[in-house]
């Protein structure tokens, strides 16, 4: 049997090791397709971006997110019923709060609330 010097055994070990810490490297992928969701509230609270300003860049990231088989982040799609009823376009609100509730069932007891803050006109 061949025996290993001190020295190939340290080199031996540090190979493994290098491909052992190569193998965890890799950045894990967000559970959510976020785009740019924050950007777009901090311009609803800034009033830096008009509501159809950011409903087309919302809309846009929500067809990238199909494209892309993700789901979108929680409060996405509740962010674009707010702005649709603030652009007067309630069937649009209605559709987007009711597809919040259906992906997180956890937001029921807040997209209600806000179902019943933007009441359709009778």
């Amino acid at each position: 049997m061949k025996r290993i010097s001190c020295t190939q055994m340290t080199a031996r070990l540090s190979i493994v090791g290098v491909l052992l810490l190569s193998g965890c490297a890799t950045k894990p992928q967000p559970l959510y397709y976020w785009g740019d969701y924050q950007p777009q509230v901090y311009g609803h609270f800034t009033k830096d971006k008009s509501p159809e300003e950011q409903i087309a860049g919302l809309e846009a990231g929500l067809q990238i997110a199909r494209a892309n088989g993700k789901p979108v982040a929680p409060g996405y799609l509740a962010h674009l019923g707010i702005l649709h009823a603030q652009s007067e376009r309630q069937d649009q609100m209605r559709t987007y709060f009711e597809a919040e509730k259906t992906q997180y069932p956890e937001s029921t007891a807040y997209i209600d609330f806000l179902l019943r803050k933007f009441k359709q006109p009778q």
